[in-house]
C-alpha cells in the first residue's frame, strides 16, 4: 500500500487556512497555492538520490552532492492543477511539465479525458501529478491509469486538500502510488465536492464561477 503523508508544518497550515476563506481573492488564492507547492515540494522530493562529486571552490577543492538517478516529471490535471505548477518550478526548474485534462461529469460524476500531452520519456521520469482537490478519487485514479499505460512506473500525487473517501479509493486502486497532502477533510457532499473544504479551486484560481 502506497503511504499517505498528510502536512503539519505551521507555514502550511497556516496558508490553508487563508485559502479555504471564502472572502479570499483569487490573486492571493493563487500566490498561496503556489507557495505551498512549493513548500510541499521540499517533503515529496526527500527521497530524491544523490550523487558524490568534486568541484573547486574559490579555496580550493570540495565534495558535494547533486540529484542524480531519475529526473522529474510534474505533471498537473487541468486545469486547476496549473497552480501548482509554477511553485514546484522553481524548486526544481528542470522538471519537465506534461497535462491531462480531464472533467468530472456532473451528474455521474465519473471523469472525462478531453486533454493529454505528456513528456516524450516519462518511462524514464519520477512522475508527480497535481491537482488541488483529491474528492471522490475519480479523475485521479483516472490520471495515474492514463500515466500507467503510457509506461510510468514510478508515480506520486501531490494535493492541497483530500477527503478520506478520495485517499482511499486511490490507495485500492493504485496501491503502488504515494499520496501527498495539505489537509484532510472528513467528508462530501452530494455533488462531490470536498466539505468544509475551499469550494472550487479552479473557479477560485482563475476568478471564474
Amino acid at each position: 500500500m502506497g503511504k499517505v503523508m498528510i502536512f503539519d508544518h505551521p507555514l502550511i497550515q497556516h496558508k490553508i487556512g487563508i485559502i479555504r476563506n471564502k472572502d479570499t481573492g483569487s490573486k492571493e488564492f493563487r500566490e498561496l497555492v503556489e507557495e505551498i507547492s512549493m513548500l510541499m515540494c521540499y517533503e515529496v522530493t526527500r527521497e530524491l538520490p544523490l550523487e558524490e562529486f568534486e568541484i573547486e571552490t574559490p579555496l580550493g577543492p570540495s565534495k558535494v552532492k547533486a540529484i542524480c538517478g531519475k529526473k522529474l516529471g510534474i505533471i498537473p490535471i487541468l486545469r486547476a492543477g496549473l497552480g501548482m505548477v509554477d511553485g514546484m518550478l522553481k524548486l526544481v526548474p528542470t522538471a519537465r511539465v506534461g497535462h491531462i485534462g480531464l472533467y468530472r461529469d456532473p451528474e455521474t460524476l465519473e471523469p472525462v479525458e478531453y486533454y493529454c500531452k505528456l513528456p516524450s520519456d516519462i518511462v524514464d521520469r519520477e512522475l508527480i501529478i497535481l491537482d488541488p482537490m483529491l474528492a471522490t478519487g475519480g479523475s485521479m485514479i483516472a490520471g495515474i491509469q492514463f500515466l500507467k499505460d503510457r509506461g510510468a512506473n514510478n508515480i506520486k500525487v501531490m494535493c492541497l486538500l483530500a477527503a478520506k473517501t478520495g485517499i482511499e479509493k486511490v490507495n485500492k486502486a493504485h496501491p503502488d502510488v504515494d499520496i501527498y497532502a495539505a489537509a484532510v477533510d472528513e467528508k462530501l457532499n452530494d455533488h462531490g465536492y470536498i466539505v468544509p473544504g475551499l469550494g472550487d479551486a479552479g473557479d477560485r484560481l482563475y476568478g471564474t464561477k
